[in-house]
């Protein structure tokens, strides 16, 4: 029996284009996909931290269970603090939404809430803008250092990262695209920054950058 009310599709193609003709496609603006980055916080009870650890390899396998989800990155706390800022990349508010007010989350949080010595506190920022998130009650980086700090990483990444990219594409010919070879290089960019760089350099140079 079919349902009285089916659901509604969430495919994300739209059939029309079809029988668009080439100046309606044309006119059309490019694609932009959605993305969104939830930044948690969490202030860990210091005998609690053991706990913690354990608690955080049995949430983060649930989360990729979760459709649309694009990976998550734990910041452990420097020295003399207790604070782990927790990243979850989602390819949409809604799949986020549903990460979030899930059951299984609840559940989990339920177990955390004696961990922590402080509530949770959640985010979603966009960007490069996380790097740049102070912790609580402490003022924001001035704009200045922000731009000065991306330019340190971005400036030598523009000349150390083509040179492979460029000797690959010697060796495999479907890499001679130009276009190509510009979004291997801007992927592998943006990617060492987010994901090896950013993370790091921010924690060494904190003092500095909110100073």
């Amino acid at each position: 029996m079919k349902p009285e009310h089916p659901a509604a599709s969430v495919d994300p193609r739209e059939p029309s284009l079809r029988g668009a003709s080439l100046a309606d496609v044309s006119a059309r603006g490019f694609p932009r996909p959605e993305s969104v980055t939830v930044v948690i916080r969490h202030r860990v009870r210091a005998e609690a931290v053991a706990d913690y650890e354990q608690w955080l390899q049995r949430i983060v396998p649930v989360a990729q269970r979760f459709p649309g989800h694009r990976g998550v990155d734990v910041i452990r706390p420097a020295p003399g603090s207790s604070l782990y800022t927790v990243t979850i990349r989602f390819d949409s508010l809604a799949h986020a939404d549903d990460w979030f007010q899930s059951s299984a989350r609840q559940t989990l949080l339920a177990e955390l809430t004696p961990l922590l010595a402080q509530e949770e506190q959640r985010e979603i920022v966009t960007g490069l803008e996380f790097w740049f998130r102070p912790e609580p009650g402490q003022k924001p980086a001035r704009r200045y250092k922000q731009f000065l700090l991306t330019l340190s990483v971005i400036f030598p990444l523009t000349l150390l990262v083509p040179v492979p990219v460029h000797w690959l594409a010697q060796r495999w010919p479907w890499l001679g695209n130009t276009i190509l070879q510009h979004l291997l290089v801007a992927a592998a960019i943006v990617g060492l920054m987010t994901y090896v760089l950013m993370p790091r350099l921010t924690r060494w140079v904190a003092r500095w950058l909110y100073g």
